[in-house]
């Protein structure tokens, strides 16, 4: 049954989201689906919650927002109507770890501001933190070229430049004079923009806690890839979020571990590799940062590729430039001589993270798309889901936490990471049942950010070949 009189209710419940007709030429060639009023309808919801999914819905957008979801609500008068039997619809993903940077070789990194922003929209990420900036001024510039309408790409929550210490590996990183220049490094990125910032692996002690300090002030969030520091020691000093987890990065288990000092990175593996989750140690590192309620941001695609045997990404490969492509696979195949056991150090980073939330800890996910190559943006975080499903997490769970549990941990929690009325609707319209077979996330037909739709197919085309580029 059709009602004009909420088709006008709609209208009235929030303001209204910029339509398709007012953006640019370059970015309405994207969108499929824009409409004053929209029912998605004989849909399955994953509404992000942890939950069972539903089936059979309706799902009404207007206004850019979810005005009504259930199993028969209302469908206002001219509507445009899109049956979705055989589709699911999960919110949009929130990409923790999603830099718009991408490996050159060398210890250098070139920005992705092209084809990052759109493989992420494509593959159904409506918002990342970038966790890390290379070029933040070119991250934050944009940012608000996609907040005005005016370029592809999911919401942005940027990161500013890495706080690095002496010993830096990657020679496009400013390297820390002490806490001092932590602190005004923090304050000066946080006037520019940033909203959170990210320690790397030479900080030391003083200099992260000057970064905390003066980044909490300022009500923003600090996370870390950490060496030099321990995860304990982080946690002392209030920091927010571990990037990774601890089987890769926490030193604490590093034998004759020296403060301040980031120890040979195979000394860790070898005894990482051999612990178990039973472990003392583990279980009070746990426990540690449970109370210190601080999150880990799982990035297990970037660690997937250096395990031998793992499957390739072909969607990848064709996104690549021939270039990109031939030293990606080059550096698949050619695994350093005489290296840590990685399989072994992949299934233990999966049962640590397993634990972590067992424990009652905050799971965040990302790909970091980084690493050998072959992780890129957008695919890296469906990747990441079915990832945890490997892991041991229901698919309900691990979408759970690549949307609410990194809704909430930005504050963003009122207006994204679960399907509810009133959010905004970022969506995501997969053809299959993830529920069942996680390999459907991959299957991603339509993207809504606050209510337009946008054509997945459409925005791959537009960055083939084009990754390691532009």
């Amino acid at each position: 049954m059709r009602k004009p009189g909420v088709f006008l209710l709609c209208l009235l419940l929030g303001p209204v989201a910029i339509g398709a007709q007012s953006l640019p030429p370059e970015v309405k060639a994207f969108v499929s689906v824009d409409a004053p009023v929209v029912a998605l309808t004989h849909a399955r919801v994953v509404d992000g919650t942890g939950g069972p999914p539903r089936e059979d819905q309706t799902l009404v957008i207007s206004g850019g927002k979810i005005q009504a979801v259930g199993a028969a609500p209302s469908i206002p008068a001219g509507a445009k109507v899109i049956d979705l039997s055989g589709y699911t619809i999960i919110p949009g993903l929130v990409g923790m770890h999603d830099h718009l940077f991408y490996p050159q070789g060398g210890g250098f990194f070139a920005e992705m501001g092209f084809s990052f922003p759109r493989l992420y929209l494509a593959c159904g990420v409506t918002t990342i933190r970038t966790t890390g900036s290379i070029e933040p001024y070119t991250d934050i510039e944009i940012k608000k070229l996609i907040d005005a309408g005016k370029a592809v790409g999911p919401k942005m929550h940027v990161t500013g430049p890495y706080l690095e210490g002496k010993g830096a590996a990657i020679a496009q990183l400013h390297v820390l004079a002490g806490p001092e220049d932590a602190r005004k490094t923090v304050a000066f990125w946080a006037d520019q923009g940033a909203t959170s910032f990210k320690a790397y692996m030479h900080i030391s002690r003083a200099e992260l806690g000057a970064a905390i300090a003066e980044a909490h002030a300022r009500k923003t969030k600090v996370t870390a890839h950490l060496c030099s520091v321990t995860y304990p020691e982080a946690a002392a000093l209030g920091i927010d979020d571990l990037e990774h987890g601890p089987m890769y990065y926490d030193m604490e288990f590093a034998p004759k571990k020296d403060p301040d000092v980031c120890p040979s990175s195979r000394a860790m593996y070898d005894v990482t590799a051999k612990i178990e989750m039973s472990d003392p140690r583990v279980r009070a590192l746990i426990a540690d940062l449970v109370k210190h309620n601080v999150a880990v941001t799982s990035t297990l695609p970037v660690f997937e590729l250096q395990v031998p045997g793992r499957p390739l990404e072909p969607r990848a490969l064709a996104a690549m430039t021939p270039d990109a492509r031939v030293n990606y696979l080059t550096r698949r195949s050619t695994p350093a001589p005489g290296g840590p056991d990685l399989a072994s150090l992949f299934k233990k980073e999966m049962e640590f993270e397993r634990a972590f939330v067992a424990a009652g800890g905050t799971l965040l996910a990302g790909c970091d798309p980084t690493g050998i190559g072959g992780t890129l943006a957008g695919f890296g975080d469906q990747r990441e889901v079915e990832l945890l499903v490997e892991a041991g997490f229901t698919p309900v769970e691990a979408i759970h936490i690549q949307t609410e549990n990194g809704a909430r941990f930005l504050g963003e929690s009122d207006r994204i990471g679960t399907i509810a009325p009133g959010k905004q609707a970022d969506l995501v319209v997969i053809h299959g049942d993830p529920t069942k077979t996680i390999a459907d996330i991959e299957k991603v037909e339509t993207v809504f950010k606050d209510g337009i739709g946008y054509d997945s197919a459409k925005l791959l085309d537009s960055v083939r070949a084009l990754v390691g580029l532009r």
